[in-house]
């Protein structure tokens, strides 16, 4: 006899222990900041993370709420416990999907993805009270030159 899909694998639904020290990302996050490319114009935004199939991977929804320029995207982040390394699968409503490196280390967790024609990198620095992040985004078209991209301040919001 079939077992019911939802309980197909359930055995694996448990915390990823590699994912732990991503736990203060966990709630929810008001945004503001500005892009390299709109000099003068604050952004507006919401981000949350959540934890599903219960911890086994970390979940993040993002929105800039004032600037249709900019696309809301969701982004799964995993881990792969031998070679000791995270990676975020991101996709956002352009279909733009895309997979980037992801480190931790103190209260910095840092994205980048590298593409010819087109690399991105992010630093989040976290408070020391765990109620902000600092995030700078860069990019490159030429995998020298960096140049501003998004920036955001989080603010917990829950």
């Amino acid at each position: 006899m079939d077992k019911p899909a939802a309980t197909i694998g359930s055995e694996a639904l448990l915390p990823n222990p590699a994912l732990k020290p991503f736990e203060v990302l966990v709630g929810k996050w008001k945004t503001v900041g500005s892009h390299g490319l709109l000099p003068g114009v604050t952004l507006h935004g919401n981000v949350s993370f959540e934890w599903i199939e219960n911890g086994a991977y970390l979940f993040m929804r993002s929105e800039i709420i004032d600037d249709s320029r900019f696309p809301s995207g969701i982004a799964i982040f995993g881990s792969d416990d031998v070679q000791k390394r995270f990676f975020m699968l991101y996709f956002d409503q352009r279909g733009v999907s895309r997979m980037f490196e992801v480190s931790i280390e103190n209260k910095t967790i840092k994205w980048r993805r590298d593409q010819p024609g087109f690399s991105q990198r992010t630093a989040n620095i976290l408070s020391s009270d765990g109620k902000t992040i600092i995030s700078k985004g860069e990019l490159s078209k030429d995998g020298t030159n960096w140049e501003k991209d998004l920036e955001l301040t989080y603010t917990r919001s829950q």
